[in-house]
């Protein structure tokens, strides 16, 4: 994944703000407001709507509202992607609290869990999670931000302490996040909220900072990122696969309760200049085959993982474009079904195939 990636790829959209200090008056507190099926350690929707989807804060914000709106008798959950955690601090990026998206998508009768990413790396996040005291502040933080509006509770998306190849490093930050995740989550049950964790898959010796037996006890939700099997930084290829799937899925099902895992899907792609070492560039569903339909390219898709694709050549660069569309998320989606998982996710509302809400409903 990765979502850090994509959004810290984007300049003019790291201006933060607004902050949550650890001391001070909270902001004030909009009346609360109960979604159906909602509580805290209890499984979610009545209703059995089976899909959670991020808001991004950049791009049309307002087309992503409105689609979540859209897809109302889907969505249990919108977490729009608004905060960003240091030592600390919980500050908000551009639009972060707004109130009338919060109270809109209450009204259409969805949880508002926001997200919140983390800023330290892996050493520095370590150290603080093994410091009962600076673990107790940097919870306070979160929870500070939590009480300054009507939020049904927090998605916890802390990447980039997980990103290490020191074994040691990523063990110390997989003890540190199951006390800091204990602590939290007991804290959000407390006062009702809801405490959902987003983690990378656990599978080929990626996700190791993530302790998935602990996590799924302590947590209400555990979102896992179903793509960037092939991601910006490296080789062309799928977002995700089949095989891929199956492998991550066969782990979390025997560590984590079927009923907690929430499996997220894509809704954009990479697009690969052969012969460069820099990165891929970023494309939603919308973009991508627009620029295929632009250059003339063949759409192909690729049964083994379950991906569309496509080349072109553009000012003397030929080009590879991975992504999915509603196509491929209807050929992997008998995976989840497999192992017993109901729950998924979409990486990002505005971004997806809108035909991907159809393959989604027979979930």
């Amino acid at each position: 994944m990765d979502h850090v990636s994509v959004t810290r790829g984007r300049p003019g959209l790291a201006l933060l703000l607004t902050a949550v200090a650890l001391a001070g008056p909270l902001a004030p507190v909009a009346a609360a407001v109960t979604s159906p099926g909602t509580e805290a350690g209890v499984e979610l929707s009545a209703d059995r709507r089976t899909v959670s989807a991020w808001m991004p804060y950049w791009g049309d914000t307002e087309a992503a509202y409105q689609d979540a709106l859209e897809h109302a008798d889907q969505l249990h959950t919108v977490s729009p992607f608004w905060y960003e955690a240091s030592a600390d601090t919980v500050k908000g990026h551009e639009g972060a609290g707004s109130e009338a998206v919060i109270d809109g998508l209450h009204r259409a009768g969805i949880n508002v869990v926001p997200t919140v990413t983390e800023t330290p790396g892996a050493s520095e996040m370590a150290g603080l999670m093994h410091d009962p005291r600076r673990r107790a502040v940097h919870v306070e933080a979160l929870l500070r931000m939590v009480q300054s509006r009507s939020y049904d509770g927090i998605d916890l998306d802390y990447e980039t302490m997980a990103v290490t190849g020191d074994r040691a490093a990523r063990e110390r930050v997989r003890t540190g996040y199951n006390l800091l995740t204990r602590d939290l989550c007991a804290r959000l049950h407390a006062r009702g909220k809801q405490c959902v964790v987003t983690v990378l898959a656990r599978v080929r010796g990626s996700g190791e900072a993530y302790d998935y037996q602990r996590l799924g006890a302590v947590a209400d939700r555990v979102r896992i990122m179903g793509y960037d099997l092939h991601w910006s930084g490296g080789d062309a290829g799928p977002l995700s696969s089949k095989d891929w799937y199956e492998e991550f899925l066969r782990y979390a099902t025997d560590t984590i309760p079927r009923n907690k895992i929430e499996v997220a899907f894509p809704g954009y792609g990479w697009d690969w200049t052969r012969g460069t070492k820099g990165r891929a560039g970023h494309l939603t569903w919308k973009e991508a085959e627009s620029l295929r339909r632009q250059t003339g390219a063949d759409y192909n898709f690729d049964a083994q993982s379950g991906t569309p694709h496509f080349r072109y050549r553009q000012n003397g660069a030929d080009h590879d474009v991975w992504y999915q569309d509603a196509r491929g998320v209807a050929e992997q989606l008998p995976l989840l079904k497999k192992y017993g998982v109901r729950g998924t996710g979409l990486w990002a509302l505005g971004f997806e195939d809108p035909e991907v809400w159809t393959a989604l409903r027979g979930q």
